[in-house]
């Protein structure tokens, strides 16, 4: 694929929130170009929990029966319990019938990826460039004014009417343009890895507190993806604790799964997950905006993060399309800075859905993992020793995590003609 001259809109990062963002602004008529510094989608044991959300504008984008037909599997249920008692019990199906999806999807982020590119390149003013890494922004009388990048071993400049950071927690774009994200702290990482899953097993997502130690299991079909939870900075001590202490950890807080826990024979087949969680103050500059985990990192708690960059891109397309589009008409775009209160309102927008599901994890990570990591008993209010009020406090939690705080939808013009 020959080298982008200029564009108007220069996304980095071809994650869910980048690819959405260049579909959505491509089918409106602008053109748009997203780099991704991989050859392809495929990262193992990244998010991929699709949820009913996104369902909803992938629905609305007429692409959710392709997206069902890849295959998956769909969790309806929502359970947490110690040892001795249950804490949270969440049924999708319990949710109002007049919600269209009630179920979390569980599609690898790869095809996800995939199938948004697929269909975004139908439009021509979209371009994806794979192998593509960012070096910084262009900068010209305190503004941004597109993106330096490095392609099949040559440096080029991409000029933009506005430049997009896109590319995840450790966002290279984002940190050459001197934005720091505030810290809010998480006391745990996470280790990721499978093991094997038998007929009879339980389905759903399922999460399992010990003494000190806390695992969740999530459905895949033939395997279970284990997400095993360690104190904040603990790993390399873990590690050299050996092999076998750790099967004997996962063994005691999984007892029905103790003969499977030998199949992790080796730490290659242990992913390391450091956890963060976080968020800029200001998500733009002039000519600039920050959106997902570039903007906001959230931590696993409610496999959130996938479903948040989404609704960002989508804001963002929402909000900014139009203007985007005009701009195309004037020549003199790539010396000019688009209004910075037109790309402040993505953030406006979006403040409230990322502030209010950053503190639910919070509350969630004080009052039970914190707890369970030092050896402490959750700090779940009495209402979950009632069976009713424990389902009430659980349908409650769940309708915020996986339905999300203010969910988006799409609102842009398919002004473009797709190729067919």
């Amino acid at each position: 694929m020959p080298e982008a001259q200029t564009t108007t809109c220069a996304i980095s990062g071809g994650g869910p929130a980048g690819i959405m963002l260049g579909l959505l602004l491509a089918r409106a008529g602008v053109q748009v170009t997203v780099l991704e510094k991989h050859g392809d989608f495929l990262r193992d044991f990244r998010g991929d929990t699709v949820h009913p959300s996104t369902l909803q504008l992938m629905d609305e984008l007429g692409l959710v029966e392709k997206l069902e037909s890849i295959p998956h599997q769909n969790l309806t249920t929502v359970r947490i319990s110690t040892r001795t008692r249950p804490l949270i019990d969440a049924d999708f199906s319990r949710f109002p019938a007049r919600l269209k999806y009630r179920h979390i999807a569980m599609i690898p982020q790869w095809d996800f990826l995939n199938l948004l590119a697929a269909d975004a390149r139908r439009y021509p003013t979209f371009r994806l460039l794979m192998r593509a890494e960012t070096l910084g922004p262009i900068e010209c009388d305190g503004a941004v004014r597109g993106l330096r990048y490095r392609h099949a071993g040559a440096d080029h400049d991409l000029p933009a009417v506005l430049t997009v950071a896109a590319d995840g927690r450790h966002s290279d774009l984002r940190r050459a343009a001197r934005m720091a994200p505030a810290e809010l702290g998480a006391p745990m990482d996470v280790l990721w890895l499978r093991i094997s899953r038998r007929p009879d097993d339980r389905g759903g997502l399922a999460g399992y507190i010990g003494q000190g130690e806390m695992a969740a299991m999530i459905d895949r079909g033939d395997y279970w993806q284990l997400a095993f939870l360690i104190p904040k900075g603990s790993y390399e001590q873990l590690r050299a604790q050996g092999l076998d202490s750790f099967r004997r950890r996962l063994a005691g807080l999984l007892p029905f799964a103790a003969d499977r826990v030998q199949e992790i024979d080796d730490w290659k087949k242990v992913a390391f997950l450091e956890v963060g969680l976080n968020r800029l103050k200001r998500w733009d500059r002039p000519g600039l905006l920050a959106i997902g985990d570039a903007a906001h990192t959230m931590s696993p708690i409610g496999g959130v993060g996938i479903n948040l960059a989404v609704q960002d891109a989508v804001a963002t397309a929402n909000l900014l399309a139009e203007p985007l589009y005009r701009a195309q008409g004037d020549p003199a775009r790539f010396d000019r800075t688009l209004n910075p209160e037109l790309v402040r309102r993505v953030q406006r927008r979006r403040n409230i859905p990322t502030v209010g599901t950053q503190l639910v994890q919070r509350l969630i990570q004080r009052r039970i993992i914190d707890r369970v990591l030092d050896n402490a008993e959750p700090g779940l209010p009495p209402i979950v020793n009632n069976l009713g009020g424990r389902r009430l406090l659980s349908q409650a939690m769940a309708l915020v995590m996986v339905y999300g705080i203010r969910p988006e939808h799409v609102h842009t013009p398919e002004r473009t003609q797709a190729h067919r």
